[in-house]
């Protein structure tokens, strides 16, 4: 059970004001404080400072509260073991679109053959997926973006290439295509914040170019629209292979050689314990997945 302080502590973190702890715990500032400064006795470091008339967590708070959200989190896994059938699980899930929509079918049919499972699927982009995570509102995600190995910890689950994609009779169908070629087409993107868009935006960052630099934008949240869209002449873009390979109408094709691959990880907690729910999902042994 975590300590009331440290759910003092990790509410500080969360909402940045001593004021709004109060409010929140139901408690006066002075209690928070008290506990706050409880805390920095007990650790021997400062929690938190001041900086231009705003609270800030020290390097020694980050630390502190990436150790409690794990405790915080198998916390509440005990007490769901404790209360519940051995055989009967309950999974809150998070996915990348590309992963949600093209990837893990076959492990969610399998998870829910018990009928007696539960599961909360989310599939967002990476950076909310993070944030959920942060927040206890997921066990696990699986993302293809980009995350900060110093507050998660994670399982590489498979490594995937990430291609060019334009209808059948594009000229760029099955070749190499020069950066001057593909800035003068219309590129058809994922919204900020997703993990396709920083790969691409990575990529172009290599060769000094941006998406600014494309002759048209079109951002579109759905790759659904941008399967359909791409298909029927409008754009290119690019996208993971597996998902490139779901639509027999489409064509791939490389930038400049280049062969771009990307992992798609298991990103959890740091300091979690999740091999239990992760085998729950995915099986006993998931090396098996890495090609």
């Amino acid at each position: 059970m975590l300590d009331y302080r440290m759910e003092t502590f990790l509410t500080l973190c969360e909402c940045g004001s001593y004021r709004k702890t109060a409010e929140l715990l139901h408690l006066t500032q002075p209690a928070v404080t008290q506990q706050i400064h409880h805390l920095e006795e007990e650790y021997g470091c400062k929690l938190f400072s001041y900086a231009n008339r705003r609270l800030e967590k020290t390097e020694a708070a980050t630390t502190l509260e990436t150790y409690a959200r794990a405790v915080r989190y198998q916390d509440q896994m005990l007490r769901e073991k404790l209360q519940k059938k051995s055989n009967v699980h309950a999974l809150r899930v998070g996915a990348t679109k590309t992963i949600g929509d093209y990837f893990l079918t076959e492990y969610i049919h399998r998870f829910l053959d018990n009928p007696e499972n539960s599961l909360d699927f989310l599939v967002d982009n990476t950076e909310h997926l993070l944030r959920e995570l942060e927040e206890d509102r997921l066990d696990f995600a699986v993302v293809e973006g980009f995350f900060d190995k110093e507050h998660f910890d994670s399982i590489l689950l498979r490594k995937e290439p990430f291609v060019g994609i334009c209808r059948r009779d594009h000229p760029f169908a099955g070749k190499n295509v020069s950066m001057d070629e593909l800035l003068s087409e219309t590129i058809i993107h994922r919204e900020d914040g997703s993990g396709t868009r920083a790969i691409l935006e990575q990529e172009l960052l290599g060769y000094n170019e941006s998406l600014n630099r494309f002759r048209h934008r079109i951002c579109i949240s759905s790759f659904k629209v941008i399967l359909d869209l791409v298909r029927e002449g409008y754009g290119i873009s690019f996208v993971y292979n597996v998902l490139a390979d779901s639509d027999p109408q489409l064509a791939k094709f490389r930038l400049q050689d280049d062969r771009i691959v990307r992992e798609f990880n298991i990103v959890y907690l740091k300091y979690a314990d999740m091999k239990e729910k992760i085998e729950w999902f995915f099986g006993k042994n998931i090396n098996p997945l890495l090609p």
